[in-house]
């Protein structure tokens, strides 16, 4: 199954599939009110426009969004990260992968892999909102800052050069996306590219990343 990322979803289905465009406000409208709920104030600036991304990959096969979240979890455990070739190796750590998402505290770990949000809001650990919420992904919500902070803290693992505040320069992006697709860690590289994008999208326009 193929996962797409899109960063002002409404804006990007308006023209194209209006109906699509009122189906997807509404279910951010009820996001925003599952959230007040719970103490995290966020509404979805519809009118906000979504800054230009760098080039990225705007989806990619579910399966390699585990790609990633091994990463994330071996480096949280200060376990040594290789490349993998193919499933088998992402088998053999997914135990620790496992046991990393079982603290609920990772925004990417703790997320569905086939629909759902990121908003920017910037709270602790992620959320899980009640079944009756009706919010898309089971109910889990990542912060789109926390999501960016998993991200930058992967990132050295597998090759990725962040300047020294954390940023990633044009020049870095532009060698990822360029990356041949039998590198080392070359999965991985388009996955985390895409999202860091979405990440910094999403924070600098206020709106929600959308898993469809």
């Amino acid at each position: 199954m193929s996962l797409a990322v899109t960063v002002g979803i409404t804006t990007a289905l308006s023209g194209i599939d209006d109906e699509g465009a009122a189906r997807s406000r509404a279910a951010l409208d009820q996001l925003s009110a599952a959230l007040s709920a719970e103490g995290v104030v966020w509404q979805e600036r519809y009118d906000a426009v979504v800054p230009a991304m760098r080039p990225h990959v705007r989806g990619f096969p579910a399966s390699q969004l585990h790609r990633l979240r091994r990463v994330l979890a071996l480096v949280d455990l200060s376990e040594p990260v290789v490349p993998i070739a193919d499933g088998d190796g992402l088998a053999s750590d997914r135990e620790q992968i496992d046991d990393q998402a079982a603290l609920l505290e990772s925004h990417l770990l703790c997320h569905s892999d086939r629909e759902g949000y990121y908003v920017p809001a910037d709270f602790g650990d992620p959320l899980f909102l009640p079944a009756e919420a009706g919010v898309a992904g089971g109910g889990m919500v990542g912060s789109s800052q926390g999501l960016l902070t998993e991200l930058r803290r992967c990132a050295p693992a597998i090759g990725v050069r962040l300047d020294p505040a954390g940023e990633l320069p044009d020049t870095e992006a532009a060698r990822l996306f360029a990356v041949p697709d039998d590198a080392d860690f070359a999965v991985e590289t388009q996955v985390w590219l895409t999202l860091h994008e979405a990440c910094r999208a999403s924070i600098a326009c206020g709106r929600a990343i959308v898993f469809h």
